[in-house]
């Protein structure tokens, strides 16, 4: 685990989990076959080694008979599978009705598609394992409710043209990536522009921008890093990320120009 307050929930889930089981007088091997699991993978969820998926969790209150007490710690689960930092991001997400961000490297997170984010873990080093990643993976997909909320927050991403043609993945990965842009696009509460490479005038050039309006005014940058990610709360900082965004957004396509740019890109891929 990445943080000690997701260790502590696993740790509390799989206690539970084994108190069940012992007062049931079954062994992890006999309780792994009710439930359709290993034995090991029963002992590394007691121990709270691992996060239990929620099948698991519902299978385990059918046979222990826990009368949904069991099933009711999914939502606790849930959110400890994810880092700390992708949780911290994505209450803040929740909570803003404005979200900004220019990408210069990759796909912005909101806009990936599992696949596009899931080869992006692949090519991380030192290796992840193959857990890691399909945590890391469902952490992103599930901040996509933002897209979802109502009200809408409204939502603009700048991307520059270098991550539309990089074919991380591979080709077909990247096509798929491209055609749900289009289709995201189509939201009223999204706009997408794209900066082209020949721009000879470019605000961006210090790096990746995000910037997240809340409820109550207040605004907040974050950055991430090659190994750290930094909440920006200082307001002549935040000011600067605002002053740069601006700049980025007047620099780039339009959002309906930028549309016709990533369905030409799709169409020199083909």
């Amino acid at each position: 685990m990445e943080d000690e307050e997701s260790a502590a929930v696993l740790k509390a889930v799989g206690r539970q989990i084994k108190m069940w089981r012992e007062a049931a007088g079954l062994s992890q091997a006999e309780f792994g076959v009710e439930i359709g699991y290993s034995a090991e993978m029963v002992s590394s969820v007691e121990r709270g080694r691992r996060a239990p998926k929620p099948e698991f969790l519902d299978k385990a209150d059918k046979v222990l008979k826990a009368g949904g007490k069991i099933s009711a710690m999914k939502e606790d689960v849930e959110k400890a599978r994810y880092p700390k930092k992708v949780r911290d991001l994505k209450n803040l997400e929740d909570e803003a009705v404005e979200l900004g961000a220019y990408d210069s490297h990759q796909i912005h997170g909101l806009l990936q598609t599992p696949d596009y984010a899931r080869e992006l873990y692949v090519m991380r080093r030192p290796a992840y394992t193959e857990e890691e990643i399909d945590r890391h993976v469902t952490a992103r997909v599930a901040r996509k409710a933002v897209f979802e909320r109502k009200p809408s927050p409204l939502l603009t991403f700048v991307q520059e043209e270098v991550t539309l043609r990089r074919p991380l993945g591979g080709r077909m990965v990247l096509r798929k990536q491209l055609e749900h842009l289009l289709e995201i696009s189509k939201l009223r509460h999204v706009e997408i522009q794209v900066m082209p490479t020949d721009r000879e005038d470019h605000a961006g050039m210090a790096g990746s921008i995000r910037l997240l309006k809340l409820l109550d005014g207040k605004t907040l940058g974050h950055s991430e890093g090659q190994l750290h990610s930094r909440l920006i709360s200082d307001p002549k900082e935040v000011q600067v990320l605002e002053m740069r965004y601006g700049m980025i957004r007047a620099q780039a396509l339009t959002p309906r120009d930028s549309l016709a740019f990533i369905e030409k890109v799709m169409g020199e891929e083909t």
